[in-house]
């Protein structure tokens, strides 16, 4: 088991264009900010992400929305292309995550929980879990095994409002990061994503794509006694790294 990363590649993988914006951005930020090579990927194209638009054209604003959003923080973007309301735990897209997360190598993973508010993302958590096991495996892909490939620190972030959705309790977290410092990038992460913006403003009357957010991260930091943070559960069961990677990089518990 890994006690120190080798390579210093962190990969938030989720369900939609936005969800990583919303759970883990100010993470992704503070480790691009120590040099991390970043990616963001997501299963499925956002096709499901309008009222009036067909699929495939909010799709491709969606994917340029994704895109534009990482590339604040000079993370890479990726889509596995799979459609809203439809992500699967099956075979094809097992094989496409694994091989995803082996052209990447990473060796720092964060996902959704195993409990949220909807399938998608749950979904998302099987297919995570199963690669970050499966891609150093040398016969886990037929692409090249990348050299310091290893069973990556894996991390679950917050359902949506820190509410298991089956007890409806607060999720306790593992470890919390300070986000104070590039809240300001995270917001304007999320900001991107104006099709998703747009829409709720019209139907809220308000801002609630980016206070939503906001309100959120301000709760966490309330329990750390910071402005903003993020907050998430480490899986350690075997072979995972045991060691607690994002304590050790940024102090806070």
């Amino acid at each position: 088991m890994q006690v120190k990363p080798e390579r210093k590649v962190v990969l938030g993988f989720f369900a939609h264009p936005d969800d990583a914006e919303f759970f883990c951005a100010g993470t992704l930020a503070r480790l691009a900010d120590l040099g991390w090579e970043v990616h963001i990927a997501t299963a499925a194209l956002g096709d499901g992400g309008s009222a009036t638009l067909p699929p495939d054209e909010i799709a491709a604003i969606r994917l340029a929305e994704g895109a534009a959003a990482a590339a604040i923080i000079g993370a890479s973007y990726h889509c596995l292309e799979e459609r809203d309301l439809q992500v699967i735990f099956n075979k094809s897209a097992n094989r496409k995550t694994i091989d995803l997360f082996r052209r990447l190598a990473p060796s720092l993973v964060i996902t959704h929980p195993r409990h949220d508010y909807m399938l998608d993302h749950e979904q998302v958590h099987l297919l995570a879990r199963s690669a970050a096991f499966a891609y150093p495996v040398p016969n886990g892909s037929s692409l090249p095994l990348v050299e310091g490939s290893a069973v990556p620190w894996l991390y679950y972030t917050d359902p949506l409002a820190g509410n298991d959705p089956y007890t409806g309790e607060t999720v306790e977290s593992t470890v919390m990061v300070d986000v104070s410092t590039v809240n300001d990038r995270k917001v304007k992460m999320l900001a991107c994503h104006a099709s998703q913006r747009e829409w709720l403003r019209s139907h809220h009357g308000m801002d609630e794509y980016l206070d939503a957010m906001n309100r959120h991260s301000t709760s966490r930091g309330q329990q750390l006694g910071v402005a903003h943070a993020e907050a998430f559960v480490q899986h350690r069961g075997h072979p995972f790294p045991q060691s607690d990677i994002l304590h050790t990089l940024f102090g806070e518990k």
